[in-house]
């Protein structure tokens, strides 16, 4: 099969899987609380479902969806809800949010479900509304509800390849390849359960040329199963193959233009773990309430891949793997490119965690002196969007935040790769963050504005026409009062004709 080259990206990276792939995906134990983020996905925060006090099962749904880009929340074991309150949780800003925290029973009972292990028997409508209510979201990262990018029903778009996304490509991250290694499968399963839903014409299972036992696992799967549209594809192991863009252009030349989605050019991208996880909603019935997330690191005694129930505290991870080194510097969730750093280890895992790094001072560089930009062009070179991160540096520093949304800031992938090249040290990266927060709060801004402004002209509009109105009524009024002598005279005339006219009546009877 013919590749393409995408723009830029970083081929020499230490990868740093060893340290945690060869062991065998471990099932974690249950902790004794689960907390839960209502908003652990692209869009609204769920609504709560259940109250302080109430019992719970696993699967049972606890947060319902708000809106159409929204996700469900499924209790992951059973117990009882002790708090609905703020808790710390996973985001750059070091904020809490709203949380459910589920008390632990110990006894783990699982609320029934329906499997359907004859998936073709259902419409795609139906299998979509399965995974919505399952809960599921992009587990690669981006946590974007699935269903949504799988409902194709409404649209006119036809989608005519299916991509799945196996290239693991940030350093330290493994569990992508251990689900593959052990379970290969089931994900070649949720391919065809995909491929009925979307009516593809083929798939095709991308895996980074760097690991051929994995590769030799996802062929025999696919040997296994028969089907015809699916085929295993060795890319090369560049960073940042595994972002969707660069995957599709990798695989089939095309390219996804700036403000649209691959399903605009036929084309659906989905990570291999929410491949998985769609496998166990529909034929196991099972909603999405664990995950597999690599620990690992040299801040870590025994890095490994965890099959780990969401809303688990960090900690709870740790200690299964033999708690901190004395290394242990930094506290990440991600990878050393992508990933932020955490405030504590209190924190829970959320459904886009797939990794927790325990970082040494060596791993990370946690401080670095930025330098006046050279004007090299190196981070132009390295970019994999083909932006200019020389210009939207400039602009984002000097608070041009129109111009840099211009040169198409929200294209940034953040990936950092010009952060690396950057021979200045200038943490790009950084800036561009800042600057999409600034631009997201100025265009929420003013749209409120805008809102306030229509809400005012409506308010003036409405108070001018009641003003009209009550004008009009009292010009009536007076017009009506100043015609009222005619009108008495009228009336007493007509009265009198009346009386004239039974008084002839009588005088005639008589």
């Amino acid at each position: 099969m013919r590749l393409w080259q995408f723009n830029g990206g970083l081929p020499a990276l230490a990868e740093h899987k060893n340290e945690s792939v060869n062991l065998p995906i471990e099932a974690a134990p249950v902790p004794a609380q689960l907390i839960y983020p209502l908003r652990q996905h692209i869009g609204n925060a769920a609504k709560p479902l259940v109250k302080i006090g109430d019992k719970v099962l696993r699967g049972q749904k606890i947060a319902d969806a708000q809106g159409m880009i929204s996700a469900p929340i499924h209790a992951g074991s059973s117990g009882t809800v002790s708090h609905i309150a703020d808790h710390l949780i996973p985001h750059p800003s070091g904020f809490s949010a709203p949380c459910i925290t589920i008390d632990t029973d110990g006894l783990d009972k699982t609320l029934d479900s329906t499997p359907y292990a004859d998936f073709r028997q259902l419409s795609a409508s139906e299998l979509v509304s399965i995974v919505r209510n399952a809960g599921i979201v992009g587990l690669g990262g981006a946590a974007f509800p699935t269903a949504i990018k799988l409902d194709n029903q409404s649209k006119s778009r036809h989608i005519e390849t299916l991509i799945l996304n196996g290239a693991e490509c940030e350093p330290y991250i493994s569990c992508d390849d251990r689900l593959l290694k052990e379970r290969a499968d089931r994900v070649i399963e949720g391919v065809e359960i995909l491929l009925h839903i979307l009516g593809a014409n083929k798939a095709f299972i991308a895996i980074e040329d760097n690991v051929a036992d994995t590769f030799k696992s996802i062929q025999t799967a696919i040997a296994n199963n028969g089907n015809s549209l699916i085929n295993a594809v060795q890319i090369p192991t560049i960073y940042p193959t595994g972002g969707e863009k660069q995957l599709i252009q990798t695989l089939t030349g095309k390219e996804v233009p700036s403000g649209d989605i691959p399903a605009d050019i036929g084309i659906v991208s989905i990570n291999v773990g929410t491949v998985h996880a769609i496998q166990q909603a529909v034929i196991a019935g099972k909603p999405l309430t664990s995950r597999i997330i690599t620990v690992t690191g040299e801040g870590v005694t025994t890095p490994h891949n965890l099959d780990v129930r969401i809303g688990t505290p960090i900690n709870a991870l740790i200690e299964l793997c033999n708690g901190y080194t004395k290394l242990a510097e930094r506290l990440i969730m991600g990878g050393p490119m992508m990933g932020f750093a955490l405030l504590n280890d209190e924190i829970p895992v959320v459904k886009a965690t797939n990794c927790i790094l325990v970082a040494s001072k060596h791993e990370v560089i946690t401080e670095k002196q930025a330098m006046p930009c050279i004007r090299c062009g190196l981070c132009a070179s390295a970019c994999p969007v083909s932006l200019l991160p020389q210009q939207l540096y400039w602009f984002s520093r000097s608070e041009q935040l129109e111009k840099a949304e211009k040169l198409n800031l929200f294209d940034c992938i953040e990936c950092g790769c010009c952060d690396v090249v950057c021979p200045s040290h200038i943490p790009l990266v950084q800036h561009f963050r800042y600057a999409k927060s600034a631009l997201k709060v100025k265009n929420y801004e003013k749209h409120s504005s805008d809102i306030a402004r229509e809400r005012f002209e409506a308010r003036e509009e409405r108070l001018a026409r009641d003003k009209a109105e009550r004008a009009e009524r009292s010009r009536k009024k007076k017009a009506a009062l100043k015609n009222e002598p005619a009108k008495k005279e009228a009336i007493d005339a007509a009265i009198s004709r009346s009386k004239a006219k039974k008084q002839a009546s009588v005088e005639d009877k008589s």
